[in-house]
């Protein structure tokens, strides 16, 4: 187990942190905290994510709850930038962090399912049905 703030993914993730609170930073006063809170909350939570599927043994859960949450920044990106709160720059920039992110958490997803080790299930006696 590597440390966590060596992983490629949480720099990434990090990466994607800061962008988050620069971009977030400039939109309107009415959405800053409501559309830009949730982006930096789920960016702060995709950190911890990461950091928690590394110690992990079952890594699996935290990298699909990983990957959910940052399909739902890009959802709240693409939001921002629909309704002209960010640039269609800063929205490239975002995508293309989140992206690399989806990568190597499903890469790594992948990877500790196919590493797992199989447990086996205590065999249940066969019922019959009776006819």
């Amino acid at each position: 187990m590597a440390i966590h703030t060596a992983l490629p993914i949480y720099k990434e993730a990090y990466e994607l942190l800061k962008l988050a609170t620069t971009i977030t930073k400039n939109m309107p006063k009415d959405f800053k905290a409501s559309v830009g809170g949730e982006i930096r909350a789920l960016c702060v939570q995709s950190v911890l994510l990461i950091a928690r599927a590394n110690a992990a043994q079952d890594k699996a859960p935290h990298l699909a709850t990983l990957l959910e949450q940052i399909h739902a920044v890009e959802i709240l990106f693409r939001l921002a930038k629909d309704m002209r709160f960010i640039s269609t720059g800063q929205y490239a920039n975002a995508i293309q962090t989140t992206d690399a992110i989806g990568k190597q958490a499903n890469g790594w997803r992948k990877s500790a399912v196919a590493s797992a080790p199989v447990t086996s299930m205590p065999r249940q006696p066969c019922q019959r049905a009776l006819i």
